[in-house]
Order: structure tokens, then sequence, then C-alpha cells
């Protein structure tokens, strides 16, 4: 496993295992036929509805908890200073740890922007507190970050962001670089099923000839191909599946390198349309979600 030093020194596991919209019923034997294959980083929020699962999985698999790297998000509807620190308090107790290693906020919420900022003034006190190791932040845009680093004091570790060849973000990837961020791809391999909705005309990655083709020349299929590629361009990504060979296909990426043309040709691939919401479209109906306690 690779691993990616964030700003504060943080060691962090490049690959992680993602569980957004697992069902709660799938998400324990998930999380831990993934800790029993390799995985040591385990991606949730409290918008999934199954952190209770995901610590639950850890405990099953028997694997130690200070090998287990653990991120989760706090969803808007908890946004705000004290609202944020219990929400930290609500994720622990869920997960059934006692510290988180990467605690992040969700998404910008942008109609309510001075909430966000209260919220991640919360994550650095759980900072400063050594309750949480890293904090971050999800779906920031440039202009999002400007904001929030000119209101507060610690610059996040990570921003975890739509990335997937399709849509590969350069812009958001040059601010984090510029800033010491690092770039963190959720549905890196797509997104096909994720967002019903939103982009329905768009094509699966996995059918694009230029990665089917790269994938065949070194006897791997177009996932490994695009996970290899996050890895080699230094960005972590979490991919997501319930399948047991899918799960371990997805963590067999390190026995092989794409050469600088093959890197290159996916970077091509970019056509700059998102298969997820746009993170600058106000949806007031996101702060109806209640995120339920322990």
């Amino acid at each position: 496993m690779i691993t990616l030093n964030l700003n504060n020194g943080v060691e962090l596991p490049a690959l992680g295992f993602g569980v957004f919209q697992t069902p709660p019923e799938e998400t324990v034997r998930a999380v831990e036929v993934a800790l029993q294959t390799g995985y040591r980083h385990i991606d949730t929020a409290a918008a999934y509805g199954n952190e209770r699962e995901v610590g639950e999985g850890i405990r099953r698999s028997g694997t130690p908890r200070d090998e287990v790297f653990i991120e989760t998000k706090v969803w808007v509807s908890d946004y705000g200073y004290d609202e944020t620190l219990h929400a930290f308090d609500k994720a622990i107790g869920k997960l059934g740890v006692e510290q988180l290693d990467l605690l992040i906020l969700h998404q910008p919420a942008t109609d309510r922007f001075e909430k966000t900022i209260a919220a991640y003034r919360a994550l650095e006190t759980l900072l400063a507190d050594g309750r949480v190791r890293a904090i971050g932040v999800s779906n920031f845009m440039p202009h999002h970050l400007e904001r929030l680093l000119a209101e507060t004091s610690v610059v996040p570790a990570v921003n975890q962001i739509e990335l997937h060849p399709y849509f590969t973000q350069p812009a958001v990837q040059q601010a984090d670089a510029e800033h010491g961020i690092l770039t963190q791809a959720w549905s890196p391999i797509g997104g096909i099923t994720f967002y019903p909705g939103f982009g329905d005309e768009r094509r699966s990655v996995m059918d694009e000839p230029v990665l089917t083709e790269i994938a065949a020349a070194h006897g791997k299929s177009a996932a490994q191909a695009m996970l290899r590629w996050h890895l080699q361009e230094g960005r972590s990504a979490i991919p997501k599946s319930t399948n047991p060979a899918r799960i371990a296909e997805n963590l067999d990426v390190f026995d092989f390198e794409l050469s600088a043309d093959e890197l290159a040709r996916i970077d091509g691939l970019d056509t700059g349309v998102r298969s997820g919401p746009d993170p600058d479209t106000p949806r007031p109906e996101r702060f109806a979600m209640v995120i339920s306690e322990p």
C-alpha cells in the first residue's frame, strides 16, 4: 500500500475503501472483507447512514484500531460550531472509537457559508484537542477554499472531490496543490450509478477504448488502470464495492506502472462534465436531513 503524507505529517493510505450508498445491512461484511483483503483506510460519512456498521465491520475484521485509518464527514445540517462538535460525538459514538484519523466537511453550504466557517473552526478545535488527527473538506471549489483559508487558521489536509478520467477538475487540483492540500477522488472510476438524474446521458468510463486498451496492455481491468492513474498522479482514491472479487481487484494495482504517455492519454479524456451535483448550486433541502444520535 502506498501512503501519502498529509500537510501536518499524518500518513494516509492512498487507496481507501468507500461505502457511499452501501446499505447498512451490507456494510459490515464489505468493510470486514476489505480489511481482510488488505485495505487500511475506510471512508464513510454521517449522511451515508452506515457509520455504525463501518465500526462493526472494523471490529469483526480483527484488524487492530491503530492499523485502520478512519475518515468520515460532517453533513451540512450539523454545520455550526457547537453543532459540529456534537457531530463529532455522534460519529465516534456510532463508529465505536475515541479518535478519528480524518474528519472533513461533506460539502460547502454555499447559501449559508458562515455556518461552513463555524463548522470548520470546530474541526480546528477537535484537531488542537487531539480528538482528530487531520481535518479537511469535500467538494470545495477554489473560491470556496480561498474564503475558508481567509477566515480560518488550519489549511485543510484533504479536499475530496469528484474526479475520474471524464471529469478531472484541473483547476481544483491546482488550487489544492498550491495550498498543500491532498486531492482525494470520490467516484474515482466513474460513478456511473451514483447520482440518478445528474447527467443520465453520460457514458460509462469502463467502456472507454483508451482505458480498455491501456488496461489490456498491462493485463489489468479498466478500473485498475484508472486507480493506478490516480496513484501515479499523487492522489488518494476511494473506490467502492460490495463484491469480494471486485474489492480484491481494486486493491491489486501495485504491481504495474503506467507510462508517461499512458497517463497523458487518460488525462486527455476529460470532458469537463460532472456526474454529480454542482457544489455551487444552493440546495436548501440538504438542511432537512437529521443525523441520528448514536
